[in-house]
């Protein structure tokens, strides 16, 4: 039987006095208690930052409260939360996001009895924000993956951020890297891998992650465009550290390119079969492209 190590809940906000009750509520309802709540919120305008200190006041040996002075962007902002973190484990949940009851102690279970595991993750219930509508599940049958740094590297960001928990003394430091503004969640997981260590699955829906216009993932999102430059700046890093797994970074390097046709098209897509002439996503997209000498989306 294991103890019951403190876990840290990191949560960061921006802008989202509409949900972060939810999200704090969904954290205070979980049937695992020892547990403390680091929230950094990334200098908001909208009156979440008052929501924030109502909570700390309510429950001041539960919150931890980092208020940014200036938007300082969400990597900054995510290892101004690490450092903050005092437990054994950190479960990361956006601030418009919500965890289910059962959640945190079963990834405890998880990681407790797993010693060569440093991630578990779990299913999500993926809504939409306005209407509350089910729309999927995050990973379907295909993309339950576990294993080692190579299946994270091959695969990309299957576990879902807000379905993550971590060993908080496998990460490196800084523990997201500086230079990718937006998107350095991907690489702070292949990182808490690098030992050898591996990611683990919970086939259960334990939270619920929220799709609207503002989400980084978003097509909509401005921050969008600075995503894709991160992506080819982690996998300049990957080549870099883990060259023995060019394989599976150049079938990344392959899907940046397609993604990026809109700024070249015909450009793209050869740059992206320059990396893997198996793609066959972007062979039939170029074919259909110099058939018909018009940009088409497949």
């Amino acid at each position: 039987m294991y103890n019951n190590p403190l876990v840290s809940v990191a949560i960061l906000t921006y802008n989202q006095k509409d949900f972060i009750k939810e999200a704090f509520e969904s954290v205070l309802e979980q049937n695992y208690n020892n547990l403390e709540i680091v929230v950094g919120d990334d200098c908001s305008t909208d009156g979440s930052q008052q929501i924030l200190l109502e909570y700390a006041a309510k429950y001041p040996n539960k919150f931890i409260i980092i208020l940014s002075e200036r938007n300082e962007g969400i990597t900054k902002n995510s290892n101004k939360v690490q450092e903050a973190c005092n437990g054994k484990y950190i479960a990361w949940l956006g601030g418009d996001d919500v965890m289910l009851p059962t959640k945190i102690k079963k990834q405890v279970e998880f990681l407790e009895t797993h010693e060569d595991h440093n991630i578990v993750y779990h299913n999500l219930y993926v809504f939409e924000s306005s209407s509350g509508k089910h729309l999927h599940f995050y990973n379907s049958a295909k993309d339950k993956y576990t294993g080692d740094i190579k299946m994270l590297i091959k695969h990309g960001t299957f576990n879902g951020a807000c379905s993550s928990m971590f060993r908080k003394a496998a990460a490196s430091y800084p523990a997201f890297n500086p230079i990718l503004i937006v998107a350095s969640d991907w690489l702070y997981s292949i990182e808490h891998l690098r030992d050898g260590k591996k990611i683990g699955y919970i086939d259960e829906v334990l939270g619920k992650y929220r799709r609207h216009e503002n989400n980084v993932s978003s097509p909509l999102s401005p921050l969008s465009i600075q995503g894709l430059a991160d992506t080819f700046k982690t996998l300049e890093i990957l080549m870099s550290k883990y060259p023995n797994y060019k394989k599976e970074i150049y079938y990344w390097y392959s899907i940046y390119y397609r993604g990026r046709r809109k700024f070249d098209y015909a450009g793209n897509l050869i740059n992206s079969l320059s990396y893997n002439i198996f793609n066959l996503k972007s062979l039939i997209v170029l074919f259909i492209y110099y058939l018909t000498f018009k940009k088409v989306k497949i």
